[in-house]
């Protein structure tokens, strides 16, 4: 197996990002492979923005995995900053090897490089397996989550 590589997601990168967003039965019904000019504009808006670390982990010259980790400075907890990861995806051929433990390992190192003091996550009610997965890696179940679709 060849070295894997985390790294900065690049405009080039998005086609392969959105395919897997779209490989599952939720991101089935939400998500437009065919169509990256709203991918792009998002990817414009996150990539300027210093908070965001959208990566991709690459095998091969192959993207095979993503996740976005967003750093929020607060004033709760004294002022501490909360990472929060999101949209963690595995490309289907990879799922099971490790790559999925390897993703969030990273993220969680990168956020407290950056001086988080927690890292968060939501996962739909619906991913089971990606609740245990979670729970595996240490993270606990805290709170519920709310939203309002605008």
């Amino acid at each position: 197996m060849s070295d894997l590589t985390i790294r900065q997601a690049t405009v080039n990168d998005l086609a392969a990002i959105v395919a897997m967003l779209a490989d599952d039965p939720l991101g089935a019904t939400r998500e437009s492979p065919d169509d990256l000019a709203p991918y792009r504009a998002a990817f414009t808006r996150i990539d300027a923005d210093p908070h965001q670390h959208l990566v991709v982990a690459e095998r091969d010259g192959r993207v095979i995995g993503t996740l976005q980790l967003t750093v929020t400075p607060g004033l709760a907890r004294k002022g501490a900053s909360r990472a929060t990861i999101e949209a963690v995806r595995i490309h289907a051929d990879e799922r099971g090897s490790g790559l999925g433990t390897q993703l969030i390992e990273w993220a969680v190192s990168c956020s407290r490089n950056l001086g988080a003091v927690l890292v968060q996550l939501t996962s739909d009610a619906t991913r089971t397996d990606a609740h245990r997965f979670y729970e595996r890696l240490g993270f606990q179940r805290s709170h519920y989550g709310f939203k309002l679709m605008l």
